[in-house]
């Protein structure tokens, strides 16, 4: 409880001049899955939609399914959905997908290092990689409004009209 309450109020602090922003390389990871590891940089030439996420964090419920609908929708034309999740315990994590399936790989950062080093400022927080590993767009939270302008993000970075 004590690392979830900390995890909690760091995410609610102010961001750091430590923030990833539009433009700067996004931090690789190397991270237990489901189905398997998930590297960033093995998905390196794709465009990368991270999407960092928490059993406890109400617009995930939300995020989950448009998520799997972008998956299906825009996996041919080269984009790859990651799910990181930042429960300290994987339980959590699991009852939360038992619930809302991933149809796109999940990887698990219980230590909250991944997530420290992109200095998400809340959750769920998603960082849209481009192609060549830079950050093109960040989006903390998530609501039904912020969809079209999501995807619109996407289409972008994948070069559709």
């Amino acid at each position: 409880m004590i690392r979830v309450t900390a995890l909690v109020l760091c995410l609610l602090l102010p961001p750091l001049s430590l923030a990833i922003s539009a433009g700067q390389a996004a931090p690789d990871f190397k991270l237990p899955g489901a189905p398997s590891t998930v590297s960033l940089s093995a998905l390196r030439g794709k465009v990368v939609y991270v999407d960092f996420w928490a059993s406890w964090c109400g617009p995930c419920k939300q995020s989950f399914p448009w998520l799997n609908e972008m998956h299906a929708k825009y996996t041919d034309a080269g984009l790859a959905i990651v799910g990181v999740n930042v429960d300290t315990r994987r339980e959590d994590a699991d009852r939360f997908l038992a619930q809302y399936p991933a149809r796109f790989p999940i990887a698990f950062d219980a230590k909250g290092e991944t997530v420290s080093r992109y200095a998400a400022k809340g959750m769920p927080a998603s960082y849209l990689v481009g192609r060549d590993g830079k950050v093109l767009a960040t989006h903390v939270g998530f609501r039904v409004d912020d969809k079209a302008a999501l995807e619109a993000k996407i289409r972008g970075a994948l070069g559709i009209k």
